[in-house]
């Protein structure tokens, strides 16, 4: 595909396998392991948060699946240090402070909007809040009244409102969170000057730059999955396209047309230590269930919002990747010092002795001394499965 310069040779056609290799490169889980976990969340572009809390928060088993056992103070100070911004991205995420500017676009949004989904607080509980931001320095809910009026979670005080409409326009920032508590900062005091200075890019600006970017974090994409990824439509998508340096290429098995990020094509012969690992179902390697069926041949699916009926696999299922596929899953808890697989589910024999050694290195890093095992599917890989427990202890 290359030639020994390290040119490109004019590649327009992947193999499904070529396709998957770019996809795992992009995503720091093939080759060289990023430094830390600062180089994990540059490499990726965002890191997505969520509240829930099975054997650590999403976004400590990102930079662990792609550096092993991580200790989970560093990824806390990495990401929550300054250096770092939350905003909404594919989600709530995590993003390098110096990519802020590129959601501009989504911040003037909300200014034309005006409002969130909930009713709009009077103006003067926006002016207490910013005078209680300019007087007092950063704040948390608790500071300001309360996050709730008292009733189910979505009912949220006026100042809880107004603090967030702040947030999603840019008047103010969150850069860490203390117990989970997001911690607001007007931004013109949390942000470095040069990052305000450059919050000034136009909307076509901001959605190339993420779309180049997306690409980067992807290796090779359709321009659905390069919508998906900072959630911007396919018609802003296709309108920057040929400015963004992605090159065309037909992707075996895809029916799309899709696109490759010119730095992933030139290291598309190399070869590289791919990682055996868990991962999050909010790991952005498998954000997308249209691609992970794409490029993996695996259906992934969150399940903890459904009643526990109708779960087809358990509450916060992880993927397990190994030698670059995902052969199976397990629905793991924390019970005391054991990591309890619930239920593990092993798509083949070859996933045996990957699924031990992953659920090992995962209890031990979240410091659990023991891993137990309720269910096994199939069954007949139950027993298998256990010895190679034992065999990995």
């Amino acid at each position: 595909m290359s030639d020994p310069s390290g040119s490109i040779c004019g590649v327009d056609s992947l193999s499904a396998a070529d396709a998957r290799r770019l996809a795992l490169r992009a995503q720091g889980l093939l080759g060289p392991r990023p430094r830390n976990p600062a180089a994990v969340l540059r490499g990726v572009g965002a890191v997505q948060l969520d509240t829930i809390s099975v054997l650590a928060r999403s976004h400590e088993l990102v930079p662990y699946a792609r550096l092993g056992p991580v200790g989970r103070a560093a990824v806390e100070r990495a990401f929550w240090s300054g250096a770092c911004v939350e905003y909404w991205s594919h989600a709530a995420c995590i993003l390098p402070v110096e990519t802020w500017p590129l959601y501009s676009f989504r911040r003037r949004h909300f200014r034309d909007r005006g409002i969130r989904w909930h009713e709009r607080p009077a103006e003067s509980v926006f002016a207490e809040v910013r005078a209680r931001l300019a007087a007092g320095g950063p704040v948390t809910t608790g500071d300001i009244g309360g996050a709730k009026k008292g009733g189910p979670w979505w009912d949220w005080s006026g100042q809880k409102i107004a603090i967030e409409f702040l947030l999603d326009t840019g008047e103010v920032v969150c850069t860490r969170r203390v117990g989970w508590r997001r911690v607001y900062d007007l931004a013109e005091r949390a942000l470095p000057a040069e990052v305000l200075a450059a919050d000034t890019l136009d909307d076509a600006e901001c959605h190339r730059r993420l779309v180049a970017a997306a690409g980067a974090a992807m290796g090779v994409a359709t321009v659905a999955d390069l919508a998906d990824y900072p959630r911007i439509s396919r018609a802003d998508v296709e309108a920057v396209l040929p400015d963004t340096g992605l090159v065309p290429v037909e992707v075996e098995g895809w029916p799309a047309r899709a696109w490759a990020d010119p730095a992933a094509l030139a290291q598309l012969d190399a070869r590289g230590r791919h990682r055996t690992t868990l991962l999050s179902p909010f790991d952005s390697l498998i954000w997308d269930r249209k691609r992970t069926q794409r490029v993996f041949g695996f259906t992934h699916a969150l399940e903890a919002y459904k009643p526990a009926a109708k779960r087809d696999y358990g509450y916060f299922t992880m993927p397990l990747l190994s030698g670059g596929r995902l052969l199976g899953r397990v629905d793991p808890k924390r019970v005391g010092t054991t990591l309890a697989a619930q239920a593990v589910f092993l798509d083949t024999s070859a996933a045996v002795a990957p699924m031990a050694t992953a659920l090992w290195e995962a209890a031990a890093w979240v410091g659990c001394d023991s891993v137990s095992i309720d269910r096994v599917e199939p069954v007949g890989l139950a027993d298998r499965l256990h010895d190679a427990l034992l065999a990995a202890a």
